[in-house]
């Protein structure tokens, strides 16, 4: 038997092994990350960045998108749908969730008389939550766990930025109905 023949063999019986513990280990991999019946855990807010504890798998959102009128253009994670909680009496948004430079969720509708709790997360420096109508404001800190309220009894959108990071599109809404 010559060389070349011999190392053929050897190089055929490598890629057959190399081949087998590929498909195996993707078998393997896919049985670990496999989707599940939805009844496992999460961050309970769709991904938002935050356990803020406002749904997890039953997440509902307004079946009528209300005209932010271009708010949310520089919002890295807004996707175009407001969160729906008209059904509880208090809301919490996470303070500096996701990279740090969000709101989440950034939209969520509420009923009138509905207080909304902001809750820092200690991430992406000073924040604060200011209103652009000027309606509520709280102070800037950086403090994990610190929190801030506001009790909406007026219908109407309210737009709120963290100052500081307005320019980077830390930016929120709550539609009071």
């Amino acid at each position: 038997m010559s060389d070349r023949t011999r190392n053929a063999g050897r190089s055929l019986d490598r890629r057959t092994y190399l081949s087998a513990t590929a498909a195996v280990g993707a078998t393997l991999l896919a049985g670990c990350s496999g989707g599940g019946n939805g009844n496992g855990g999460g961050n309970g807010n769709g991904g938002n960045g935050g356990g803020n504890g406002n749904g997890g798998g039953g997440d509902e959102y307004l079946s009528e998108e209300p005209n932010y009128d271009g708010w949310f253009d520089d919002v890295s994670n807004y996707e175009g749908q407001t969160l729906d909680r008209r059904d509880a009496d208090s809301v919490t948004v996470d303070v500096g969730a996701g990279d740090g430079l969000q709101f989440a969720p950034p939209a969520v509708a509420v009923s009138t008389g509905t207080t909304v709790t902001w809750e820092w997360t200690g991430q992406g420096g000073q924040h604060n939550v200011s209103a652009e109508d000027g309606s509520f404001e709280s102070e800037q800190t950086n403090e994990e766990g610190h929190t801030f309220e506001h009790t909406f009894e007026s219908a109407g959108t309210y737009t709120y930025i963290c100052t500081p990071h307005e320019a980077v599109g830390m930016k929120g809404a709550i539609v009071v109905e």
